[in-house]
């Protein structure tokens, strides 16, 4: 059985993925292109105001760089942790080992949330989320898939990118408990008493995600939140 990783094993995990988290990548691209984000647009350094003000193309860079600031630290960390891809085993499946590897998940996108680099300010952390809780495979890499394919839904029906992650945030922690009790008959997750740390991680993060589109919701109640598409008017909202 393996042993499992002590504090100053993950560690250095913890912080090297809460630095690259807070790497904020969205003021970065906007800067090369002569454009401080923070005035610009909705004033959030996400993907999707990186995109309305510099372009889809950018935007698109933008949550590919995000996402990975999320999925790589988190990868490496499973790897050396010895817990990527092998929930089903009893030793790397143990709640130390995937606490350990869950507190390196939440870090990168506390980073992300509040980044040291922007005075703690940051976005709302909807794709770094999204790539820590794919690289944690398959505990929680499954349930993202399916939060991301709701995701996908939900733009395509409603054409507003705050609610459809504010929808896939809500589906991430009931998919989490479904995977947990399914998963562990086939040996691909373990069961609920293992992957206790990982359903908690996901309900943290689907409210997290929730709260920080609080005035979205807002604008959505009142018919203000701005659609795909849509002409931009002259009063800009601040959006995902």
């Amino acid at each position: 059985m393996r042993r499992v990783p002590g504090l100053i094993h993950v560690l250095p995990w913890i912080v090297a993925a809460w630095l690259a988290g807070a790497v904020p990548f969205g003021v970065l691209l906007a800067h090369a292109r002569g454009v401080d984000i923070h005035r610009a647009g909705s004033g959030n350094i996400g993907a999707t105001n990186v995109g309305r003000v510099l372009g889809r193309r950018w935007g698109l860079l933008c949550f590919a760089l995000d996402f990975l600031k999320g999925f790589v630290p988190v990868l490496l960390a499973g790897r050396a942790l010895g817990a990527l891809g092998g929930m089903g085993n009893p030793g790397a499946a143990s709640a130390g080992v995937l606490g350990g590897w869950l507190l390196v998940a939440a870090a990168t996108v506390a980073g992300h949330m509040a980044s040291p680099f922007l005075r703690f300010r940051g976005g709302k952390g909807v794709a770094t989320s999204c790539g820590a809780c794919l690289a944690l495979w398959p505990v929680l890499g499954v349930p993202v898939i399916a939060a991301v394919l709701v995701w996908g839904f939900a733009i395509v029906r409603w054409r507003m990118v705050s609610l459809a992650s504010v929808i896939a945030a809500a589906v991430l922690p009931i998919v989490a408990v479904v995977w947990a009790m399914i998963g562990s008959r086939t040996g691909w997750s373990p069961g609920p008493e293992t992957a206790w740390p990982a359903i908690g991680v996901a309900v943290l993060l689907g409210t997290v995600v929730i709260w920080r589109h609080r005035t979205n919701l807002d604008r959505i109640r009142l018919g203000l939140e701005p659609r795909i598409g849509a002409r931009r008017t002259a009063d800009t909202t601040r959006s995902t």
